[in-house]
């Protein structure tokens, strides 16, 4: 929603590459490439 009050459409689109970024990050420092390789032990509440 913050993007959205801030920035209208672009804002949302922005947020959400940056979201996506974030994760492509994790996922790299994680040692993994998809979501999908992620296994349980890799995972917490």
């Amino acid at each position: 929603l913050y993007g959205l009050g801030a920035m209208g459409k672009a804002g949302v689109t922005k947020a959400l590459e940056i979201i996506r970024k974030e994760m492509d990050i994790t996922l790299a420092l994680c040692g993994k490439r998809l979501v999908t390789d992620m296994g349980k032990d890799q995972l917490r509440r």
